[in-house]
């Protein structure tokens, strides 16, 4: 099973500009991202896919391997999409370039669910982590997932879900942590499929998978990296580099 670790990497971010290329210990954070990928050792490749000729150089002049991004994208699926396309591979895991603290454990966690699925029912494999603060379950920002019992994802939502209108019912509440693994021919089938309502509605890439029927198998985890979405968590990073 051939396996690469794509890092999506744009140089715009509406929260934190030109984040990625911010210094980390003296080295940028896609580059410390990069090399934490690659210091896992469960790929056989790893590569930033970039629309910025700064991010790309940054990895280039350092040993690196990266591809810029020819056509504009709304999505990180589109764009890693984009970049495998004409590549020898099974198996694409793709990587948040804000987060330079990489754990190896859930990520082997993903690749394992695809070692053992001989009859190839999942489509793509993700993480998720228990939250029980009230204010943490209401925040638009944390995406929430419901499963089958099988593990597998029916619906995504930045609203509550599931709504707990009996609360001693013992749900549980799972937020979803954006790193995926993907079989190449589903990242390719959205890459080719137009967006519908519900992904428009919530403004969430993996909902265009579930309305295609393809499947997600959720991987429950207790570790949550670190990202680096402002200021003051590149602030934070810095002292824990």
């Amino acid at each position: 099973m051939n396996t690469i670790a794509v890092i999506p990497a744009r140089y715009a971010s509406t929260r934190f500009p030109a984040k990625l290329m911010q210094d980390l210990g003296g080295k940028t954070v896609i580059l410390r991202t990069y090399e934490a990928a690659v210091n896992t050792h469960l790929f056989q490749d790893v590569f930033v896919v970039t629309d910025s000729i700064l991010i790309y150089d940054e990895i280039i002049n350092n040993g690196g391997k990266a591809i810029m991004s020819v056509k504009e994208h709304e999505s990180g699926s589109d764009r890693i999409a984009e970049a495998v396309e004409n590549l020898d591979v099974d198996i694409v895991v793709n990587v948040q370039g804000d987060e330079p603290f990489i754990n190896a454990a859930p990520l082997a966690k993903l690749l394992d669910i695809f070692r053992n699925d001989f009859d190839k029912k999942v489509d793509l494999a993700s993480l998720m982590v228990e939250i029980s603060d009230k204010a943490e379950i209401e925040n638009p920002n944390n995406v929430k997932v419901v499963t089958d019992q099988n593990g597998f994802a029916l619906y995504f939502s930045r609203s509550v879900i599931p709504y707990p209108r009996d609360e001693n019912a013992g749900v549980r509440f799972m937020k979803h942590i954006g790193i995926y693994a993907f079989r190449k021919e589903a990242l390719l089938a959205f890459y080719n499929l137009p967006m519908k309502s519900l992904e428009a509605s919530e403004k969430l890439e993996q909902l265009r998978y579930l309305e295609y029927g393809k499947r997600i198998k959720m991987i429950e985890t207790t570790h949550v990296g670190i990202g680096i979405d402002t200021p003051e968590d590149l602030e934070k990073a810095r002292k824990l580099i």
